[in-house]
């Protein structure tokens, strides 16, 4: 029996949770943890929940038959849990709240402001925001002519009119995506002051409806749904099913509307009516939604943040100042954050200006909004390079960057390659090839995480550079694939002997490096697995594992957010240890081990072990064949397991609980900061 899916990665949302509890974090790093709690959750109600709630809905029979029928009492525990973590949060932020008095900052939260800052408020609404505001009255045709946006935030104001006495409603918008939804105030006694800017706004709703009595003011936020990827998770007749019970929806309906639970009943289901809201779809909550915005809070520079660790500079890399020339002299693999990002906008810009460069290519996912590697792309094709970039449209939630990055690449004479339907390209890959008298060299580029170096600043990842004959002919090869314009997956001509590509060869190969340890337990001979994943999810590679758990088999795993396995079940998987880290940087690497000593096999790669990855995306994964390299990446693993600061360890009841410490704890981003400084 596999754990599910959603309430596996709830149980990851409360370790980010726990983590602004933790009176050990610094209090503005702890404020983040809180925004990024708010944020997953927003993330959750426009992507699973929709889906959660349509086969709770479906016919019972039907659930019945198709294996589902405790699909509505998985729903009510869901909900239950995300009403838990809320009260979490919500007690949580009272309690930072508290802390930040304690350093002379007093935000203003659910309280009445200051007589002494009435006035600075007031100047504050009639000079920067009263412009922003628009008034929409409601009626029963409003829902015509006006679509509350995903995430945005509102009030609706009942106001009487002062002649008739006749009770109206009206939605007036809260700016704070256009300005800001902090503002500082002037400093009493040594005491700073930050206010939400719904705050200043309710101070001020007279100026917006002068001459009428306000009798109520409630926020509300909607969440939309997100494009469902339904077949990621189903197939055949549930799906249908699913699929159909989402299109009952009316087009845009909301998948969770937030509402102050001061709200009156009446003036609720006028709403609820007016923008076809289903019941099961509203939530109560308090005056301010949208917390994710904790992440802007002012820290007035008092230093309670997580100490910068500067990047660590490769040092061959930058004794060389030529990325192409060390290359050809040695594979070179990198561990970001801790390590500079810097090689591999090298990598990028140097080939734009190189004159013996002929032909780059790469595969873009998620790129920086004001990316130095697109630039230099469209640098290189205007420098007459060939330049060949496969982005992909249906990145979620990234779809306009890409779209807006992907015509100002063609109009540089990029050539831009689009998505096969139903497949996304989540590999992230490059090449570049240059032309040297009658010879040529390629050089490749295989990362774990995106090519993008905002995120390179705060994700954990490993970039393997290499220009190994059989990793770049492979990835040529799958280039060329990706250019065809009747590409089909069932092409026999594609042959992949070195790298691991999703639909085509790694499904095969993980079963039987899995196969292979099972083999040496069997001779009672080590046997060890070890994988570091964000998630753990596809059926068939789970029950895989539980089989070599059966057999003795040794397993560690570190995932991240979603793992349907449940450990340490005797007779089952009790031979399997996982584990989940969270920590300053988000935990993004996919590594697998198997195997011990010299003879271990090492992949990387950006696959996680989901379906959707497995069977519904392309990704490449990499052997690492250097044996320095090889030995990097299994210190490194064996520096994360044993973190006894950051780590919980998954109960066979798919609790978490505190990795026991023996002696020093040991906290293993700091502690691979550490190792490769030392190097």
């Amino acid at each position: 029996m596999l754990y599910n899916r959603d309430l596996s990665w709830l149980g990851f949302n409360l370790r980010v949770l726990q983590e602004a509890g933790d009176t050990d974090v610094p209090l503005f790093e702890r404020l983040k943890f809180l925004a990024i709690f708010s944020s997953n959750l927003d993330e959750f109600f426009r992507v699973r929940y929709p889906s959660i709630v349509a086969l709770a809905q479906l016919n019972t029979k039907n659930i019945r038959q198709l294996k589902h029928s405790d699909a509505e009492e998985m729903a009510e525990n869901i909900q239950a849990e995300i009403n838990r973590q809320l009260q979490i949060f919500g007690d949580t932020l009272f309690s930072l709240i508290e802390e930040l008095r304690k350093i002379n900052i007093h935000f203003y939260y659910n309280e009445s402001i200051g007589e002494e800052h009435r006035n600075e408020v007031r100047e504050i609404f009639l000079s920067q925001v009263l412009s922003f505001i628009q008034i929409i009255y409601l009626d029963s045709r409003s829902n015509e002519t006006f679509m509350p946006e995903n995430n945005h935030l509102y009030f609706v104001v009942t106001i009487k009119e002062p002649v008739t006495g006749i009770l109206n409603h009206a939605i007036i918008n809260i700016p704070s995506i256009k300005l800001q939804r902090f503002y500082t105030l002037t400093p009493i006694e040594g005491t700073e002051h930050v206010i939400f800017i719904d705050d200043i706004i309710r101070e001020n709703l007279a100026h917006v409806f002068p001459g009428k009595e306000i009798i109520g003011v409630y926020s509300i936020k909607f969440n939309r749904d997100a494009e469902l990827h339904l077949t990621d998770e189903y197939s055949g007749n549930l799906l249908n099913k699913i699929d159909r019970q989402l299109q009952k929806r009316d087009f845009g309906a909301p998948s969770r509307f937030l509402y102050e639970k001061s709200m009156p009943s009446n003036l609720l289901h006028f709403l609820a009516a007016l923008f076809n809201i289903e019941q099961e779809d509203m939530f109560p909550g308090g005056r301010y939604h949208h917390l994710s915005d904790l992440a802007s809070f002012p820290d007035f520079d008092k230093g309670l943040k997580y100490k910068k660790l500067k990047p660590l500079s490769h040092q061959k890399v930058l004794n060389s100042g030529d990325i192409f020339n060390l290359m050809s002299t040695q594979d070179i693999l990198l561990h970001i954050p801790y390590q500079s990002y810097n090689p591999v906008l090298s990598f990028f810009n140097q080939a734009a200006v190189d004159t013996e460069v002929t032909h780059i290519y790469i595969t873009l996912y998620r790129v920086a909004a004001e990316s130095h590697i697109v630039n230099a792309l469209i640098s290189a094709a205007k420098n007459g390079k060939t330049v060949t970039a496969f982005i992909e449209l249906k990145a979620r939630f990234d779809e306009a960057n890409n779209i807006r990055w992907s015509k100002a690449m063609k109009q540089a004479g990029v050539k831009i390659i689009y998505s096969i339907p139903d497949i996304k390209v989540h590999s992230k890959i490059g090449l570049v090839r240059k032309k040297k008298g009658s010879h040529s060299a390629t050089y490749a580029i295989l990362s774990t995480g995106n090519f993008n170096e905002i995120t390179a600043q705060f994700y954990t990842d490993h970039v393997l550079m290499t220009t190994d004959k059989a990793i770049v002919k492979e990835l040529l090869q799958l280039f060329k694939f990706l250019q065809k314009t009747n590409k089909s997956l069932a092409d026999n001509s594609l042959k992949f002997n070195t790298l691991l590509v999703s639909q085509f060869n790694l499904n095969d190969e993980l079963y039987k490096l899995i196969e292979k340890e099972i083999e040496k337990a069997q001779q009672q001979q080590p046997a060890l697995i070890r994988i570091k994943v964000n998630n753990l999810e596809e059926p068939k590679l789970t029950n895989h594992l539980i089989k070599a758990s059966q057999t003795g088999v040794s397993i560690r795993l570190i995932v991240r957010s979603v793992c349907c396995l449940v450990p340490g079940v005797p007779g089952s998987s009790e031979n399997i240890t996982i584990k989940r880290i969270v920590d300053r940087y988000l935990e993004h690497t996919r590594l697998l081990i198997f195997g011990t000593g010299e003879k271990a096999k090492v992949i990387m790669g950006s696959a996680d072990l989901m379906t959707r990855n497995l069977y519904h995306r392309i990704e490449v994964c990499v052997p690492v064949k250097n044996v320095a390299l090889k030995q990097d990446l299994i210190e490194y693993f064996e520096i994360q397991w044993k973190d006894t600061d950051k780590a919980v360890r998954l109960t066979s009841t798919m609790q978490q609980e505190p990795v026991p410490q023996e002696g020093e704890v040991i906290n293993a981003q700091q502690s691979i900061y550490n190792y490769l400084q030392a190097k």
